[in-house]
């Protein structure tokens, strides 16, 4: 199959994006990613951010699109936004938590992003779900994440954490294989069990190719089975700076033929 192109959810560098925009679209570019996920309720004009993205020639890769803005006194409005940005791929990074306390409310989910999913595809828009760690805790006898992805359709989007999901509990690989063709976006966290031994949370702190996660496993279904049209690195840790930690990710990938 063709080459997966590599880009960068912005959440990673969340700080250094709010002090100065445009000099970090630009240090990101630089660094090598080819495009760029963005996050949270829009601050700024689709138009601008489109002008953006093409002065530093990157492609945009994705949205976290909060949950609220995708229901259906907002949803004309989201439509028009990534419409005019020129971004396919909404997805919803996450569920409050009064709706998803047991598994009768994951089945409504599933059935409101399967409704989603046929409002959105007209438009030329996808939409997914991407995890946390809950989704592989069992809620009334089955992993939330199993409950959802077994009864939406594979026009719902699968962007599976990699790290998230290990942090969970889970075994990515197990994942990748049986929902295949549903990972057209991943999200490449780094994850180590090991260094996460006394406190999870410091799972978080290799890099990629210094953690703990199974990568040439998950590279060969995700360009195989998956479906993947975008790999998108996602580093939350500070045990390095932000820029610092998404170049050594990248630099990472390239060394194993990413």
């Amino acid at each position: 199959m063709a080459r997966i192109p590599i880009g960068l959810q912005l959440f990673s560098v969340r700080h250094d994006l709010e002090r100065d925009f445009h000099g970090t679209l630009r240090a990101v570019a630089e660094i090598g990613y080819e495009g760029v996920e963005f996050f949270g309720a829009p601050t700024r004009s689709a138009e601008e951010l489109r002008a953006a993205l093409h002065t530093y020639r990157l492609r945009c890769c994705g949205w976290h699109t909060p949950f609220a803005l995708v229901q259906d006194d907002k949803l004309e409005e989201t439509i028009a936004f990534h419409r005019t940005l020129g971004n396919r791929y909404v997805i919803v990074p996450g569920i409050p938590p009064q709706l998803r306390t047991s598994r009768a409310d994951w089945l409504k989910l599933a059935a409101f992003f399967a409704k989603l999913a046929s409002k959105l595809e007209p438009h030329g828009l996808v939409t997914g779900y991407h995890n946390h760690h809950i989704e592989f805790q069992p809620l009334d006898g089955e992993q939330p994440w199993d409950t959802f992805f077994s009864h939406t359709p594979p026009s719902v989007v699968m962007q599976l954490d990699t790290g998230n999901a290990a942090y969970g509990g889970a075994d990515v690989v197990d994942i990748l294989r049986r929902y295949p063709g549903r990972a057209r976006t991943i999200h490449l966290k780094p994850y180590s069990r090991t260094a996460g031994k006394d406190d999870p949370r410091h799972g978080f702190r290799p890099v990629i190719g210094e953690d703990a996660l199974p990568w040439p496993e998950i590279f060969q279904l995700c360009e195989t089975a998956g479906g993947t049209e975008w790999y998108i690195v996602e580093y939350e840790s500070d045990a390095f700076p932000p820029l610092e930690a998404v170049r050594r990710c990248l630099s990472a990938l390239k060394a194993m033929g990413k």
